[in-house]
């Protein structure tokens, strides 16, 4: 087929009526389809189940260090869910608090808690006349929901193919005094799949910020998440941080909540020694307590980071069918066409479809009118606000495999109803 770009009038007049038939016979049959979030599938959730099983009625409820965990305290976690989480996310146990399923939680408390107590002594943030907040972008939607959620002012730093822009990130960090914080998904990024370079993440931990209470927030969600064989590794940000000179500047969040069960895994918090002992102070008054039997049914049944590893390529074994799905449909159905550019990603849960400028919005809003329903037009953005209208994220991970083949069929169509209707404009 040949470039839209070099098309006659004529000749896109007629592709056009082509695929605006297309489009129809796709509407016409009144398809249920989501490609929106990134559920885990319930095929993958079965091969979780035996989870349930690693703890019965009949087992022992102690932790290693004697504790019944079927009772109140140990605010931080039993020992060996530090030491299980601790060994996913590259650092000690020492350094590890765990909790309940969502990592977004923790990550929202960190947030609450500077706001309402401040950062290690220093000014509540809810006290100071503005906060901002930089957000790498594309990026997850749900880090923008919170920093909106506080009334922040976000900042827009590009993504580059190896992390996000760095110059741009510390000249903000070291002028600007009410920058507080980055978010930060080092490895597979959501949505474009970026991992960070061993060079960015060391910038991240030479970083001189004007604040005081500045931090990084460290989503380290898909730390563990690979498509393929293939293990890439990034260094530890916390111990980085360390030999920076910056041993408190880093909060790292992880969970399993796609390892597991997506509302029954756990979750974890890491950090310097100091800012644990912060973070203990005000979640002392929290809780009495996480989930302290589920932690332990998690260690029983993957006992250590080799065993999450190995279950892992199970799980893999589910995604990478769909995403390799996704990918040669829209490379069949799409190339050389001239519509745009999409990520072919080695881990994580998305693949990022960049239309040309303008279009996003148009195939989101096609795709509905087909009964396929995608991320909203702008969710990888702060604010909602896209500012060429181009980026869409694709989920590949929760649709039967017959829906998703039939899904990126009617996305493509709609790719191309957008891209022409453009150029004929």
């Amino acid at each position: 087929m040949k470039n839209y770009s070099e098309m006659t009038k004529e000749e896109l007049k007629e592709e056009k009526a082509k695929v605006e038939a297309l489009y129809k016979s796709y509407r016409d049959k009144g398809l249920k389809l989501d490609m929106s979030r990134g559920k885990p599938s319930s095929d993958q959730l079965d091969k979780c189940l035996p989870i349930l099983d690693a703890l019965t009625s009949k087992d022992d409820y102690h932790a290693s260090n004697g504790f019944d965990v079927r009772n109140y305290g140990l605010v931080d976690g039993i020992p060996e869910a530090k030491e299980l989480m601790a060994s996913i996310m590259g650092t000690t146990a020492d350094k590890v608090i765990v909790g309940n399923n969502a990592s977004l939680t923790l990550m929202f408390d960190s947030v609450a808690r500077a706001y309402t107590f401040g950062v290690m002594g220093s000014t509540p943030w809810s006290k100071l006349s503005k906060v901002k907040f930089l957000c790498p972008v594309p990026g997850y939607d749900r880090h923008f929901a919170v920093s909106e959620h506080f009334g922040m002012e976000m900042i827009n730093i590009p993504m580059n193919e190896d992390g996000p822009d760095m110059d741009l990130v510390e000249k903000c960090v070291s002028e600007d005094e009410s920058v507080k914080g980055i978010w930060c998904v080092p490895k597979f990024s959501n949505p474009g799949g970026v991992v960070y370079s061993d060079e960015v993440v060391k910038r991240f931990a030479n970083l001189k910020p004007k604040a005081k209470d500045f931090r990084i927030y460290w989503d380290n969600a898909y730390v563990v998440h690979y498509l393929y064989d293939e293990e890439i590794e990034i260094p530890d940000i916390i111990s980085e941080c360390e030999k920076a000179g910056n041993p408190d500047m880093v909060y790292e969040f992880a969970s399993t909540s796609k390892i597991s069960f997506a509302g029954g895994g756990i979750s974890a918090i890491a950090s310097s020694k100091t800012n644990i002992e912060d973070i203990l102070k005000t979640l002392k008054m929290q809780t009495i307590g996480s989930d302290k039997i589920n932690q332990l049914r998690h260690v029983r049944y993957f006992k250590d980071k080799e065993g999450v590893l190995k279950h892992m390529k199970k799980m893999a074994d589910d995604l990478r069918p769909r995403f390799e799905l996704v990918c040669d449909t829209l490379n069949k159905e799409l190339g050389g066409l001239g519509c745009g550019t999409f990520t072919t990603p080695k881990g994580g849960y998305f693949i990022m479809y960049t239309s040309l400028d303008g279009c996003a919005t148009r195939i989101i809003d096609l795709c509905k009118e087909a009964g396929v329903v995608m991320t909203g037009p702008g969710a990888t953005f702060p604010y909602h606000k896209d500012p060429d209208d181009s980026i869409i994220r694709i989920s590949p991970s929760y649709p039967s495999v017959e829906d998703l083949g039939q899904a990126a069929e009617v996305f493509s169509v709609c790719v191309r109803l957008a891209t022409l209707e453009k150029f004929m404009a």
